[in-house]
């Protein structure tokens, strides 16, 4: 039975197996991982509120296109180096939902709290996120861990490339923007 939005991305932070793999399976779920994207990065916007809301605006677009690129990235990576199989829509779907305690970051914007409230939800996120790409790929635990190192890392490097290319880091700090 299909859960609703709310549901599921209660059960993907509590690394509930099931509604990964259910998510895994909805080919309608796309919307609802793109859904769960765009709030968790307005709650991340809000939390850097100093952007204004041209900030919280290129967030939330940078987080779906970010979101496209490493669910594509991992699908090479999981099918490619670890013989793992999944579509790239099965895991856009489970690592969508995988960003569901990120929501929480909303809370950064309360002084002291904030950075242990961040730092928290990256762990949290990071770990949901192997479980989502253990799901969607099919692979041990082991594996979905180093396909998530691999994949963030070629995430993370061509993001900075192209950051610098396009001055796009400059952009996303500059106040009021």
């Amino acid at each position: 039975m299909a859960q609703g939005l709310v549901d599921r991305m209660r059960g993907a932070a509590a690394l509930d197996v099931a509604t990964y793999e259910e998510v895994e399976n909805d080919l309608t779920a796309t919307g609802q991982a793109a859904t769960v994207v765009g709030i968790v990065a307005v709650a991340a916007g809000i939390a850097a509120s100093g952007r204004g809301m041209g900030g919280i605006l290129v967030a939330v677009i940078a987080s779906l296109l970010g979101w496209a690129f490493w669910a594509g990235v991992t699908f090479l990576v999981g099918t490619r180096l670890m013989d793992g199989t999944a579509t790239w829509g099965e895991l856009l779907r489970t690592l969508g939902f995988a960003q569901s305690p990120r929501v929480l970051l909303v809370l950064g914007i309360i002084p002291v709290l904030g950075p242990l409230v961040v730092f928290a939800v990256t762990i949290w996120t990071l770990v949901t996120g192997v479980v989502a790409i253990r799901q969607a790929l099919d692979v041990t635990t082991g594996k979905a861990v180093i396909v998530a190192v691999v994949s963030l890392v070629v995430v993370m490097v061509v993001t900075g490339v192209l950051g610098a290319i396009f001055g796009i880091g400059a952009a996303l700090t500059m106040r009021g923007a």
